[in-house]
Parts: C-alpha cells; structure tokens; sequence
C-alpha cells in the first residue's frame, strides 16, 4: 500500500535530511535509506544537493561522466525529467550532483524566489508525472533530499521544497549546540518561507550504547523530542562505511549487516508513523 503524504493522494512525501554539522551520516542515510525504502516497494527519488556529490557515488554513479545535474535545474535550464537516473545498485532514482553545483550558491543569490527554485522545479516534475499515460510506473511514493553540511542556500532550498526534515545526529555535545540552530532555522523557514515544515524525525547515527555520553544526551533528545526520536538507531557499522568505495548502499553489500538491518528498521519505523498518522 502506497503511505499517502498530506499533500493528497497520490503525491510523494518530501523529506529533507539535513543537519549543518559534518560527519553525522546524512548521505548514508540518504542513501542507505532509499534502498531500503525500494526494498519496501515503495517508488523512491533521491535528490543529492550537496556539491561534493557523495550521495551520487554512494549511489553508483559517475559524477565526472555527467552532462547535466540538479545545477541546471536549479538555474532553471534543465528539468528534473531530463537529469534523472536510475541508481545501479540501490534501484531509486537520482538526480545527481557534482563540484559544478559549488557555483550555485553564488548565481542563485542574483535571480527570482532563489530558496525555492528546487521547490519549483520538483512541483512541475510531479505534475508532469501525473499526466504522464503511464501514471503509476512514473510517480514517487517519495523524494528525498540530501543537503549539504551547512545552513546554506542549497539547504534552503532543500527546507522550502519539503514536507519535512530528518535529522541525523550523533550523540555528543556539540551535536545538541548544533540541533539546536537547526531547529532555529526549520522555525524561521516555517514562518516566513515554508508553513508546512514539520520536523519528520531525529536519527541517531554512529551510536554506541557503551557510551556514557551517548546515553545522557540520547535521553536529553528523548526529554526533549518525545516521539520524534526515532527508536532505531543507527551502529558504527564497518560496512556503511565500506559501501560508498563500491558506490552501492550497505543493502547491496550486505544486507545482514547491522548497518543495513538498522535502515531496514527505519524505513519500517517510518512507515508504520506514517500509516498511523494518516489514520489518525
């Protein structure tokens, strides 16, 4: 059954992940979390708006052999339509990215309603799709958002063309510093840009539970987040580590890993909100 976001019926939910601290795992959740929504059935396009174009390699794509990326759709030259892929290994498909979207951020600053160009251009993909003869092979069931470690314009971007935002962290201290700006910023995109915004979930990655401090600042989160703290976290695993060098997600290296089981749970966690929400 396909999870109906509250856009109406058949629309994908759109979901941000993004923190402004590096090193949290954002692109192998993005990632790791679009296989293993495929893996569920569901119709999955993963959106990498990070110019360092991670999630296009962990997806196994070549970012050096492409003709056009999301750089062009954002300056409006191309559509979503024509730079999409399919990921090899992950079986979502992509729009990728690479270094060239580094210059973005300086020609969206002089052009019209510059934070939501992504907004626009996925709207009109979606509503292409919908009149496409073959409705149900072209739609998403969702669209991911991969967004650079940082409070920039891309990630604006990414914030104002969502539904939501997940937000992967680790447990330490300035990981909370670092979530509490972000929250900040969802509540100011919320305000004035984007009303919808939610915050879909916090993610906790790397986690080791023999950690004292994991533990204090996991039950700070809970404290504080309630039921938007996922229960499945996310281990240090060697093979989400391993996967990005063969550019697949941990699913295709191993699917018995506990990395890969981990994504496997969120997808089902996150489903099961979803359907009770929409019950609800």
């Amino acid at each position: 059954m396909t999870v109906e976001s509250t856009r109406g019926p058949a629309m994908p939910r759109i979901i941000a992940i993004a923190n402004q601290k590096g090193g949290v795992g954002k692109t192998t959740t993005a990632v790791n979390l679009a296989a293993s929504l495929v893996a569920m059935k569901r119709r999955v396009l993963l959106v990498d708006l990070d110019p360092q174009g991670n999630a296009t390699t962990g997806a196994g794509v070549d970012k050096r052999s492409l003709g056009h990326t999301v750089y062009q759709v954002l300056l409006g030259e191309r559509r979503i339509a024509d730079v999409r892929v399919v990921s090899p290994t992950g079986g979502f498909d992509l729009v990728p990215a690479n270094r060239e979207l580094a210059g973005a951020e300086v020609e969206l600053v002089d052009l019209p309603e510059r934070e939501t160009r992504l907004k626009d251009a996925l709207a009109e993909a979606l509503s292409q799709m919908k009149s496409a003869l073959d409705e149900v092979a072209s739609d998403y069931d969702f669209v991911l958002l991969d967004c650079p470690p940082s409070l920039s314009l891309l990630t604006l971007n990414g914030l104002c063309a969502a539904d939501s935002v997940l937000i992967p962290m680790q447990c330490e201290y300035y990981a909370l510093e670092g979530l509490s700006d972000l929250v900040q910023t969802v509540k100011k995109v919320r305000a004035h840009l984007n009303p919808a915004l939610e915050i879909e979930g916090l993610l906790r990655t790397m986690y080791d539970p023999r950690n004292t401090l994991a533990q204090n600042v996991a039950a700070e989160l809970e404290k504080h987040f309630g039921d938007k703290l996922y229960r499945t976290v996310v281990p240090r695993n060697i093979r989400l580590a391993e996967a990005p060098s063969h550019g697949m997600p941990a699913l295709a290296l191993e699917l018995q890993s506990k990395g890969a089981q981990a994504y496997l749970a969120l997808a089902g966690e996150m489903l099961r909100r979803m359907e009770t929400r929409a019950a609800a």
